[in-house]
């Protein structure tokens, strides 16, 4: 039996470091004050896996238009299982995005010239741009839906219905105040056709937008899938998704493609500012056909920081039987927020406490909540009691919302030694299958978190990136990054992930990559003495070259006699090659992509 779980939209960020190396060229280099980065941008939902030993849980960031009425907030789930539902924690989704997410960077490093490198630090002059536990019922006409569990979650009520026709799901929607879109109709008979059951969400009655947290649905099973068909209904053309999983070893999809991006289709000299562009290029090609992964990070937990999920300072029994006049001061004493006198604003160290206190401890009308929360006492015949009451009702909230899902959280990055993150982009006509997830013990690391270029500028201003697997690119006049071959795929691999051994690559790209960016690097004349003035590329992809794409540009390359660029008379001037041929960094299995043609309707090259 297979849970899915529904989700609207994710997103990403990426992360690349290296350290400089040694050039001989000129008598030395010297570099700058350190490595520019810039994270790519990561808004959207998220999903969490937690795939145990005979479970699986999902932990799903709700996502809202903070503009909506909280009486119009409804959600479906299609399940095959009936799970059991939790309050999860939305520290946990914090910190898990920012300890994996990638950032691409570079490292500067400058020719030395006897004093006179013919280019300046560009760091001084800001350069380096930003990057922007029942099972499935029968279908048919059964006369509706049978509801087999309500129960009351944090804010939520949620309904479990199984059975009926999408017709009668619909109509019990309807009659129960959730909104529906008549698109959903034939996906509901989708599943219904394959045995799921729906779990139905809305905020409870008088519960607001800013009390929505994430929802943890424990299964019975031990895999893991994103009912992406429901999805569709709602989404945009290339919807960003982010997956992210709690297991013993690495995961990879199992039913989805796993692409290995082009890395030099990247643009390193703006942060990689077309990261979402080349993914989506990536995965849309040839055998991966919009339904791939790549993956961002695949490592050690131990880049989740504990900070703020769960503390023993938090005691949600001291609000019980508690004064209104105290719960600030109680809040402010176990780290939970504070009000600050300067910029005359409250803090808050936990999402859910602004909902709360909204809930049960309401500004008054005619105040700002710094006025009334800075000193509640102050203003003692403005306090709502009947929304305090004893402060139980506040009491069981805080346990429910913030402590017990701060402390299983906490349990769980204790438990489980790896922590994977995958990326991809899709549109509606391709969520026609749902992806699925397994583990594989077998695979190495992938770390995008703090990897680095090197951007090496030779006497003459141009310069020479070196990425992070080790391949050479040539930028004239240190400029904007190359084209190199319009006809560059934007995939180095696609490939079958099974659940152990190596993958079972569909394409392999690799030498092409390599071959256009030997003849992109020799037309320019880099490097000088490994490429003749016949050189045709045939014995690319050897030691010492790599791949990279872009229009072979003209600008700075040698004229008719020959000469590298930056070469004196003799041919060993400023840059002319580097000590020992630079180790190259082997490029770590992070995001395989797919090669040949492109989908009908998609962007050209």
């Amino acid at each position: 039996m297979r849970p899915v779980y529904s989700l609207s939209a994710l997103a990403l960020a990426m992360a690349v470091a290296m350290a400089p190396r040694e050039a001989d060229a000129c008598g030395g280099t010297f570099c700058d004050a350190g490595p520019n980065t810039m994270p790519v941008d990561q808004t959207g939902e998220n999903i969490l896996f937690v795939m145990g030993d005979g479970f699986t849980e999902a932990h799903i960031q709700i996502q809202y238009d903070p503009n909506t009425e909280a009486a119009k907030f409804a959600w479906l789930v299609p399940m095959t299982l009936v799970p059991e539902f939790e309050v999860g924690s939305q520290r946990l989704f914090d910190n898990v995005l920012a300890g994996t997410v990638p950032a691409y960077g570079f490292n500067y490093q400058f020719d030395s010239c006897g004093g006179d490198t013919g280019a300046t630090d560009p760091t001084a002059a800001g350069d380096g741009g930003g990057g922007d536990s029942s099972g499935g019922g029968e279908t048919g006409d059964t006369g509706g839906p049978t509801v087999v569990l309500q129960q009351t979650v944090g804010a939520f009520d949620i309904t479990v219905l199984e059975g009926g026709t999408a017709a009668e799901v619909m109509t019990w929607l309807g009659d129960n105040d959730y909104q529906q879109d008549p698109a959903a109709e034939p996906i509901l008979e989708e599943y219904l056709a394959e045995n799921y059951v729906f779990a139905a969400f809305k905020l409870t009655n008088g519960a607001q937008i800013g009390e929505i947290h994430p929802i943890a649905l424990r299964f019975a099973t031990e895999e893991a899938c994103v009912p992406i068909r429901l999805t569709r209904i709602a989404a945009v053309d290339d919807m960003e998704i982010r997956t992210f999983f709690l297991a013993d070893a690495r995961v990879v999809p199992q039913t989805y493609k796993h692409v290995l991006v082009n890395p030099l289709k990247l643009d390193w000299v703006n942060f990689a500012s077309n990261y979402k562009e080349i993914i989506t290029l990536a995965v849309d090609a040839f055998e991966a056909e919009g339904r791939a992964f790549v993956t961002e990070y695949a490592g050690s937990v131990d880049v989740v920081a504990p900070d703020g999920i769960s503390s023993d300072a938090w005691d949600a029994s001291a609000f019980a039987n508690l004064a209104a006049v105290d719960v600030i001061d109680t809040l402010t004493n176990q780290g939970l927020m504070f009000c600050e006198e300067f910029q005359k604003e409250c803090v808050y160290r936990h999402a859910l406490v602004p909902g709360l206190l909204a809930a049960y401890l309401p500004v008054p009308e005619g105040l700002s909540e710094y006025d009334f929360y800075s000193c509640v006492s102050c203003n003692e015949a403005m306090i709502d009691l009947e929304a305090w009451g004893d402060g139980t009702a506040f009491s069981a909230a805080m346990q429910q919302r913030i402590v017990d899902p701060g402390n299983h959280a906490a349990s769980l990055l204790a438990t489980y030694p790896t922590l994977t993150r995958m990326y991809t982009t899709m549109s509606p006509h391709e969520m026609t299958a749902d992806p699925f997830f397994w583990a594989n013990p077998d695979l190495p690391e992938v770390d995008l978190t703090q990897s680095l270029a090197t951007r090496r500028v030779l006497c003459n201003g141009d310069a020479v990136w070196t990425l992070p697997d080790g391949r050479e690119v040539y930028v004239p006049d240190d400029g904007a990054w190359p084209m190199i071959d319009a006809e560059m795929p934007y995939e180095e691999e696609v490939a079958q992930m099974t659940s152990s051994g190596a993958p079972q690559l569909l394409v392999d790209n690799k030498a092409t990559i390599d071959t256009q960016l030997r003849e992109y690097n020799c037309a320019l004349g880099w490097p000088g003495n490994e490429c003749g003035a016949a050189d045709t590329g045939d014995d690319a992809g050897t030691a010492g070259t790599a791949g990279s794409a872009g229009s072979a540009a003209s600008d700075g390359a040698s004229e008719s006699s020959g000469d590298a660029p930056g070469l004196d008379d003799g041919g060993d001037g400023c840059g002319c090659s580097s000590s020992g041929g630079a180790p190259g960094l082997a490029l770590a299995p992070w995001l395989l992509v797919l090669a040949g043609r492109r989908r009908g309707g998609r962007r050209p090259r």
